[in-house]
């Protein structure tokens, strides 16, 4: 972690595996689902990080008004609506956005480490609660057998699949994920500074495991599994 006062500079990217499609095929309902679910829980996950933070000493992202649920504040025009818009339209099998970066500067953090790794856990922790409610209002929902009620069900299960995969990506220890914040947070001094000074390179490092589908035997497993235990069955 650089020793510079700075705002954290992460774009944190994220990405949701479209399980739910069969053979390509996208109506307009299931994208509006999809960049909906994407949109507000991508909005949630950078709200949460700046909570923590000002929980933890750091005022920075309160002074900068990004601790609203306004997605005006945290939407990037071409991350947070253009790009999935195209994804989805194009049929991609994954789903890749971001939203704007919330503004933290660790150096305000009472306990610098513990500040950084809570900070960092509390975006895909909230995701998982996110989840967790989609799935219970799904279980809610499924006792009533109507139209509105299936439809409904659809698109809690689209919110609950976005949730849980964005928890298990950014879980990944690979700077800049969440992950990465995590794990610097346990570690013992140097091999924590040692770690992060691969973050340089962590962008490549991720994407190239991304395009040769390396990650693809963690993601995929890990998101199946936490939505089989929300849903029921095997999804």
């Amino acid at each position: 972690m650089r020793r510079n006062e700075v705002e954290d500079e992460e774009r944190l990217f994220y990405i949701t595996v479209s399980l739910c499609i069969v053979a390509g095929i996208m109506d307009i309902e299931t994208t509006v689902f999809l960049i909906v679910s994407l949109v507000f829980s991508i909005i949630l996950h950078e709200v949460a990080h700046g909570y923590a933070a000002y929980r933890l000493g750091d005022p920075t992202a309160a002074y900068s008004n990004r601790l609203t649920l306004n997605p005006i504040a945290h939407i990037d025009l071409f991350g947070s609506i253009l790009l999935p818009l195209i994804l989805v339209i194009s049929h991609s099998p994954v789903l890749l956005g971001w939203a704007k970066p919330v503004p933290i500067n660790p150096y305000n953090f009472r306990n610098y480490k513990r500040g950084v790794m809570i900070t960092a856990a509390a975006g895909p922790l909230t995701n998982l609660s996110l989840a967790l409610i989609g799935g219970l209002l799904f279980h809610g929902v499924a006792l009533f057998a109507t139209p509105l009620a299936l439809t409904t069900c659809k698109f809690l299960l689209f919110f609950c699949l976005t949730n849980v995969t964005l928890a298990v990506f950014n879980l990944i220890p690979i700077p800049p994920l969440d992950g990465s914040r995590v794990l610097y947070g346990l570690l013992p001094g140097r091999w924590a500074e040692e770690y992060l000074s691969i973050e340089r390179y962590g962008m490549f490092i991720l994407f190239g495991l991304l395009w040769l589908g390396a990650l693809d035997g963690i993601i995929y497993p890990l998101s199946r599994f936490i939505m089989s235990l929300l849903l029921g069955g095997s999804f």
